[in-house]
């Protein structure tokens, strides 16, 4: 896909995939998210010269990983201006594990494991008690000591698109429109997903890779299975920020009032 069709929320970063302003988004109350504070990325290890030119213009305070110990010391975070670099692995199940790049996990048929089903119960269980989105919900009830920052994961659409979630809901945009900057990234890693399939089609057969790629294609029912989640154990989504986070409506109306426009 050429730049020219690409979202104008994408940042034009040479380095990395998926670099989005989740600025612009209307609320219910008719304000706007503001551009220039809350931002989410894939994995960040090969900005250029130039993109850290563009993002200190920027003046990020934090940077948020959700990646495991492997992945984060694979490819590690860069510093980027002055901003404070935070890792809490969003699948804590998965901090100890190996270190594979894509090629090795074809080779060793370890995709097999990426479902639909495996991806549906990862959704399903990211939101509840889980001490990344915690200390991420921390961050963002102070924003004004905070922001702007950047949250991230490997392709910053799995682990970060229910971090986006929270964030987005939190501030009052509807599900509707969350749903939308969720499946938006099938467009923005368009080409990330093409790299990993032609990849992928030099191990497997071509029944397990066009598996995958359904699996692997952001749909509905994955971002439902954490949204239902959270309906299902705590009924509203305002109770879930409370019992989860401490945020009551005070809070949230602060951060609003500061994210909104």
């Amino acid at each position: 896909m050429t730049n020219e069709l690409m979202p104008s929320c994408l940042l034009p970063l040479a380095g990395a995939h998926n670099f989005r302003d989740m600025g612009g988004l209307r609320t219910t109350d008719g304000r706007t998210v503001k551009q220039g504070l809350l931002f989410r990325a894939a994995e960040l290890t090969g900005l250029t010269p130039e993109d850290h030119a563009l993002l200190a213009a920027i003046d990020f305070k934090h940077v948020f990983d959700y990646r495991n110990r492997a992945e984060a010391e694979q490819k590690p975070d860069p510093q980027i201006g002055q901003a404070t670099n935070t890792r809490i692995p969003a699948n804590e199940a998965a901090e100890n594990q190996p270190s594979l790049d894509l090629e090795q996990l074809f080779k060793q048929g370890l995709h097999k494991h990426l479902s639909s089903n495996m991806l549906h119960e990862l959704y399903a269980n990211l939101p509840v008690g889980n001490a990344s989105y915690r200390k991420l919900m921390e961050l963002l009830a102070v924003p004004e000591s905070n922001l702007p920052l950047v949250q991230h994961c490997a392709g910053g659409r799995d682990r970060t698109g229910v971090g986006s979630m929270l964030i987005l809901l939190t501030l009052g945009v509807p599900y509707e429109t969350v749903m939308e900057d969720y499946l938006l990234s099938n467009v923005t890693l368009e080409r990330y997903h093409r790299q990993m399939f032609d990849m992928a089609a030099k191990y497997v057969s071509a029944e397990d890779l066009k598996a995958m790629e359904d699996a692997m294609r952001l749909q509905e029912l994955y971002l439902d299975a954490s949204h239902n989640s959270i309906l299902s154990r705590y009924g509203t989504f305002e109770q879930y920020l409370l019992e989860e986070f401490g945020i009551d409506e005070a809070t949230r109306r602060r951060i609003q009032d500061y994210c909104l426009e």
